[in-house]
Parts: C-alpha cells; sequence; structure tokens
C-alpha cells in the first residue's frame, strides 16, 4: 500500500521534470518548439477524443438508466437534498480557486512567452480530434 510520503516524492519529482521540460522547449529554436507543439497536441487531441467518447457514451448511459430506474420506482431522487450539496460544493471550489495562483497561471506564462510552442499545440490538438 502507498504511503503519502510516497506520493509527496512522487509529485515532486513529477513536478521537477516538467519544470526542466519547459526550460528545455523555451531555449529550444523557434522550429522545434512548433514541431514539439504539434505533436504533443496532436497526441492530447487525439487521446481526448478516445476518452470523450468513452466518457459520453458511459455518462450517458448512466443517466439514462437513472431516469428509468427513477420513472419505474426503483430509485427515488432526493433533488433538495442534491440541490443544496451542489451548492455547498460550488461556495468550497469558488472560495478554493481564489486563494492562491494555481498551475494555470504559470502555463498561461509559458505560452505567452512560447507562441510558437502553443501555436503548434493548438493546430496538433485540433487535427487530433479531427481523426
Amino acid at each position: 500500500m502507498p504511503h503519502i510520503e510516497d506520493y509527496d516524492e512522487f509529485k515532486d519529482d513529477a513536478k521537477n521534470v516538467l519544470q526542466q521540460l519547459m526550460r528545455s522547449i523555451s531555449k529550444s529554436s523557434n522550429t522545434k518548439q512548433l514541431l514539439v507543439g504539434t505533436g504533443s497536441g496532436l497526441t492530447t487531441g487525439f487521446i481526448t477524443m478516445k476518452i470523450g467518447r468513452t466518457a459520453a457514451f458511459a455518462i450517458g448511459g448512466g443517466i439514462l438508466l437513472l431516469q428509468i430506474a427513477q420513472t419505474q420506482g426503483y430509485v427515488k431522487i432526493d433533488w433538495d437534498r442534491i440541490k443544496k450539496k451542489a451548492a455547498k460544493t460550488s461556495r468550497a471550489v469558488e472560495n478554493n480557486v481564489n486563494q492562491r495562483p494555481t498551475w494555470v497561471d504559470e502555463v498561461k506564462k509559458f505560452l505567452v512567452k512560447n507562441t510558437c510552442f502553443a501555436g503548434g499545440f493548438l493546430g496538433g490538438f485540433f487535427i487530433g480530434i479531427a481523426l
């Protein structure tokens, strides 16, 4: 069974590898940035569509089965309880988001600094989705 310390060590190692990769890409030529961005975007887009289709089918099927079960009387859904829980969760997320800068801010800075990589990634991503 993994320990919390192992997870923290893995998280730190992964963060260091990503930072080194981002520094390496930043120092590369525009052509290399464009090629790396296109390749990673293509891969990300392709995987997103494969996982997205599967997830959409599973979630849609689950919702359909739940609705049929509710209609037939097998399941009773307490919508008021769900609304209260969703509102509570929404407030908690809003409070956590506004507290500190996130990895999204670091990614934005990286993409603004490396526009060739960003452009290649975006183009590759759309091509990957189209496949």
